[in-house]
């Protein structure tokens, strides 16, 4: 597991909205909205988010919200990648693999929270960008280009997996590298309608709870 230290005064001049205030305005809000997990909220008032976009873009680095990062694709609102680790952030859940490693953003969290971080990302020049942000923050983080909904069955079975796009419904093979006990985090349903959910496995079956309505690009097949 990774901590990250916030850069000192004097390497955030001119910095802005990248400044550790604006982190902590940041942080504020995700703790108004509801996010309690003190070990997630210091690693995101920690983290660099304005190394995970694009330089036009790194004045709004700590808003919440979501913002594009190419290919079609976005990195995710912080309020989003809060609660979503917040639901992963159990006792024995050591082990994390995320579908869509996107911007390498919500990858980064969990590395500073957990023991293993595999991430799969289908776009081979999103996943070449992350891979360099993993490196420069020096993050222990296993990550390949495929298709996210084959999973990664030779490192299975995985304590918790974590998806970042949405589908209608998880892909069994998936499902099925999940250990007894484990969980699954991931926005389900059609555009317009999707709600976050986290879903259990039991011995006789998966539970399933609602984590309320989220908005996320739609799971694709294949490889780009």
């Amino acid at each position: 597991m990774t901590r990250f230290t916030a850069p000192p005064p004097s390497a955030m001049k001119g910095a802005g909205m990248t400044s550790q205030r604006a982190r902590d305005r940041l942080i504020e809000r995700l703790r108004a909205g509801g996010i309690k997990d003190e070990a997630v909220l210091e690693v995101m008032r920690a983290l660099p988010r304005h190394l995970f976009i694009d330089e036009a873009l790194a004045s709004r680095a700590y808003e919440d919200t979501a913002l594009p990062i190419g290919m079609g694709q976005t990195i995710s609102q912080p309020y989003v990648v809060a609660l979503m680790t917040q639901a992963l952030h159990v006792d024995r859940v050591e082990k994390v693999l995320e579908i869509g490693t996107g911007s390498g953003y919500q990858a980064a969290v969990l590395a500073a929270l957990f023991k293993e971080v595999f991430t799969i990302e289908r776009i081979d020049e999103l996943l070449r960008l992350a891979r360099k942000r993993f490196r420069k923050l020096a993050l222990n983080i296993r990550s390949k280009h495929d298709d996210g909904n084959v999973g990664w069955p030779e490192c299975a079975p995985f304590d918790a997996v974590l998806a970042t796009a949405a589908r209608e419904s998880i892909d069994p093979t998936l499902l099925d590298q999940v250990r007894v006990g484990g969980i699954v985090v991931a926005p389900v349903g059609p555009p317009g309608q999707q709600t976050l959910v986290r879903m259990t496995r039991g011995t006789e079956g998966w539970t399933k709870e609602s984590l309320g309505a989220v908005s996320f690009v739609p799971w694709v097949k294949g490889v780009a």
